[in-house]
């Protein structure tokens, strides 16, 4: 059986640097950052005080009010991201088989605020049990691509994936074997987060993942720089339309990138540490280039999972320079969660997004931030740091790990 072509079609992008793609990508290419201190919650007793929130967003001004009531945050942020990847691929919903068109969603966690609020509320009670009628419609996560497929009567496969921060990028490549077996013709994919919560911020506290860099949020993510000291919490969505190419073509749909292979791994070693080899990563980026048909020196870009955590930096720094050899010297690689923060879940769907635009635009975006190099992390390497690098990409590489020692990595290429 021949697998059938899968392209991008359609983006949309809700981030802490902008609440479209457009507003997105200028963020990213003018080293915009997206953090500063919490306004959801009083933080003052938190160790980490700052976040990436979401700037100027008023659900009210995509939804109406009767229905936002309905969703938690990233259910919210889940609706408007793809309600403008769907208008942007300009699919004629009038004449597209809704049977074969579905929605394959990734959130790590959920509607975690939903989950804290109704708890909360019943522990500051007298023990009755009052709880929302739609506490748990709210909190679980496939209701996000529930929701999307309701509101365009998308009756094809729907469900979500969940692999912590690998999530978005895990319900990418599920949404292309989808269309390569011919299972559908168009998928809604991307991902959804809205931790910044004080339950959110209070357990990645506890684990130390977080920066506590509070007297300069903005320059708290800091990929590969020396001195880094956590992840910085970020939230959003990111939704794309994948298309199968000769319905694409068909239609005369605008064309992004192909979405040309996908690979999963697992580090089997630890619930939040990553293998110190980078062994996971090292497999992932090959599984990805086997299942594209494509050879290390293919690949002009990579966005990597660069956190700005002390371990993950370095082990995935040694994987790419295992598995690309010398050409790790030619690649430009970015960090882009330097300026958004780690949108967990809707990582993947967001710096998926990030790489198809750097191909369009034939720019890299920069790793903002950096000051002091790391002994421990090849200085030869290309990180593009503090300014954004011009260059033709024809094929752009995304690496996305999760707790638990998930690996996805989805690579695009220029369509031909």
């Amino acid at each position: 059986m021949e697998l059938k072509r899968v392209v991008v079609t359609g983006l949309g992008a809700l981030t802490p640097i902008g609440n479209n793609v457009e507003q997105y990508w200028n963020g990213l290419i003018n080293g915009i950052s997206g953090a500063a201190p919490i306004t959801y919650f009083d933080a003052t007793k938190f160790k980490t005080r700052f976040a990436c929130e979401l700037k100027n967003f008023d659900v009210k001004d995509y939804l109406n009010r009767k229905d936002a009531r309905k969703m938690d945050r990233f259910t919210q942020y889940a609706m408007v991201a793809s309600d403008e990847a769907i208008n942007d691929s300009k699919l004629d919903l009038e004449k597209i088989d809704n049977d074969r068109v579905g929605v394959i969603w990734g959130a790590g966690i959920g509607g975690l605020e939903t989950f804290q609020n109704e708890v909360l509320n019943f522990a500051s009670g007298d023990g009755t049990p009052r709880f929302n009628p739609f506490f748990i419609p709210k909190m679980i996560a496939d209701i996000a691509p529930g929701q999307i497929s309701i509101k365009y009567g998308f009756r094809g496969p729907n469900f979500a994936t969940v692999s912590a921060c690998a999530s978005s990028a895990n319900a990418l490549i599920d949404a292309m074997n989808y269309i390569r077996l011919g299972h559908a013709d168009v998928i809604v994919s991307g991902g959804s987060e809205a931790a910044v919560t004080i339950a959110g911020m209070g357990g990645f506290n506890s684990l130390q993942a977080l920066s506590t860099r509070n007297e300069s949020p903005e320059t708290a993510s800091r990929p590969f720089d020396k001195d880094r000291d956590g992840f910085v919490l970020g939230e959003g969505a990111g939704a794309l339309i994948l298309e199968e190419y000769e319905h694409a073509k068909a239609r005369g749909a605008k064309i992004y990138a192909e979405l040309a292979g996908g690979g999963l791994s697992a580090d089997a070693y630890h619930i939040t540490a990553p293998h110190p080899e980078g062994l996971g990563a090292k497999s992932v980026m090959i599984n990805c280039l086997k299942n594209a048909g494509l050879k290390p020196e293919d690949v002009d870009a990579i966005n990597m999972h660069g956190t700005s955590t002390p371990l993950g930096d370095i082990a995935e720094s040694k994987a790419i320079e295992e598995v690309f050899g010398n050409h790790a010297y030619n690649l430009n690689i970015n960090s882009t969660k330097s300026m958004t923060g780690h949108l967990l879940g809707a990582a993947g769907a967001i710096e998926a997004i990030a790489s198809i635009l750097a191909i369009n635009h034939s720019i890299v975006p920069p790793t903002i931030n950096h000051f002091t190099d790391d002994d421990q992390i090849d200085s030869k390497l290309n990180f593009t740091f503090n300014k954004p690098q011009k260059r033709t990409v024809n094929v752009a590489m995304s690496n996305t790990f999760g707790f638990g020692g998930h690996n996805a990595c989805v690579l695009f290429k220029k369509l031909n």
